[in-house]
């Protein structure tokens, strides 16, 4: 799709409902995610982060979606796919913010450059104890892309048509940070494997695209 029809139409999201966890969950990995969040939130151990899902003009004009491959490193997100963002600092005024200044960081996309258009829902990660705050966001000009050679491996540049195709949505024996080869849901994007709490995010991205795209 081209950009300027996307843009179009995305502006409209900021009216739709939000379709919450009943998407999120679609692609969630574990049942018991629910029952770590309400732990979670009674032990009050909880950390904050803000992350940015940015669409963007390919120099084609064609519509794409910014993800990002993180380097190796000793921790649970180590060579995960997701999205520029990171932890809430002192000096971020919000969470939303926090998205900005990371996204600006990690990928070198100006955050003044960046029109926020949704606040989506939060996602609770049990290995590091974060809840993450997703935010939907759009730049009008093709990024000069610039990556943060500490952090991030390679950007992934998802093309929408691809995005919204069905079939990228498949099912995929994997061993995780708390449980041995079990059956995840995921999705098959550039030929990378998207799951756990970035998929869950995808998926309520993707449900109110389809309303309006």
């Amino acid at each position: 799709m081209k950009f300027q029809e996307f843009e179009n139409k995305i502006v409209k999201i900021a009216k739709l409902k939000l379709p919450g966890e009943a998407a999120q969950f679609k692609m969630a990995p574990m049942q018991r995610l629910e029952a770590l969040k309400r732990i979670a939130v009674e032990k009050k151990t909880v950390r904050k982060a803000g992350v940015l899902v940015l669409f963007y003009p390919s120099e084609a004009k064609q519509t794409m979606l910014a993800l990002i491959l993180r380097k190796t490193y000793k921790g649970v997100h180590s060579a995960q796919i997701g999205f520029p963002g990171g932890k809430y600092e002192n000096g971020d005024t919000s969470l939303k913010e926090t998205a900005l200044r990371e996204t600006e960081e990690e990928i070198g996309v100006l955050r003044n450059t960046v029109s926020v258009l949704k606040k989506l829902t939060e996602v609770y990660i049990p290995p590091s104890n974060f809840f993450v705050q997703p935010y939907l966001g759009i730049t009008k000009n093709t990024p000069n892309f610039i990556l943060q050679e500490e952090e991030v491996e390679t950007l992934i540049e998802v093309p929408l048509i691809h995005f919204m195709d069905d079939t990228i949505k498949i099912h995929q024996n994997l061993t995780t940070s708390y449980a041995k080869n079990i059956k995840v849901p995921a999705f098959l994007l550039n030929n990378y494997l998207v799951w756990g709490a970035t998929a869950m995010m995808l998926s309520e991205v993707r449900e109110m695209l389809k309303e309006l795209l």
